[in-house]
């Protein structure tokens, strides 16, 4: 899928959490095609050309920390990273659920903490945590510690927003529905895929670049009045 939209992102610095898989690697690709000076931090490599890779486990504190020490400034924090389990309540022992926001939601914390503190001396900054459909009502397959953590980075979005807005530091929330990418190959089986696309108002299930580009409208100056918002991106679904 082509797009016919034109973003200028020269010289900013753009630090995508989880860059190296599904929309994260999108999002990477994208910015890096508009100017900017992308960095993937994940555990996996990235395999874009001139985005530069550093690896981190985002549910260790201290590697986060290591990330943002090689940095003067940052202009935007993209927060994709995540992990997903279908298991049914009965089925997912305390630690499971423990080990599921350490990933989902707890590193979304720290890496929003250790940004603000950044972005506020600069003054200005923009943060975006992805989110889901899951977030927003329930999931098909996921199960409750996965909805769990993604309803909760929206409260994490919209309590940061009304804190840090004064200090020109924008935060929003997307909230993507199923995506062409290797987590929904894991998740869901074709017949499922193929029933899901059946029940969704736009008739197909979303593509990477389609979920990529509303995060980069959030950094542009076309979003500079908008924060603490969450931007539903899931071809009609309720």
């Amino acid at each position: 899928m082509k797009s016919n939209l034109n973003f200028d992102f020269k010289d900013k610095i753009v630090l995508v959490f989880g860059g190296s898989r599904g929309i994260g690697k999108e999002v990477c690709k994208q910015f890096k095609n508009s100017g900017a000076d992308v960095y993937c931090i994940s555990r996996t490599n990235i395999d874009v050309r001139g985005v530069k890779q550093i690896n981190c486990d985002i549910s260790q504190e201290q590697e986060v920390n290591q990330v943002f020490e090689r940095f003067k400034s940052i202009d935007y924090v993209i927060n994709v990273a995540g992990t997903n389990l279908c298991e049914t309540i009965e089925n997912i022992p305390t630690k499971e659920w423990d080990r599921l926001m350490d990933i989902n939601l707890k590193s979304f914390f720290i890496i929003c903490k250790k940004s603000v503190s950044m972005m506020k001396t600069q003054k200005h900054g923009r943060i975006i945590n992805v989110s889901s459909i899951a977030g927003r009502h329930k999931s098909v397959v996921s199960g409750t510690h996965y909805t769990s953590s993604k309803y909760g980075i929206i409260g994490l979005t919209k309590q940061l927003a009304h804190e840090v807005s004064k200090y020109n530091i924008l935060v929003n929330c997307v909230c993507p529905s199923q995506t062409r990418t290797e987590m929904l190959e894991q998740s869901m089986t074709k017949k499922q895929i193929q029933d899901l696309e059946k029940s969704i108002p736009i008739g197909r299930i979303s593509e990477t670049i389609e979920q990529a580009l509303p995060i980069l409208f959030l950094c542009s100056d076309a979003s500079s009045y908008i924060t603490g918002s969450c931007i539903d991106i899931n071809g009609g679904q309720y």
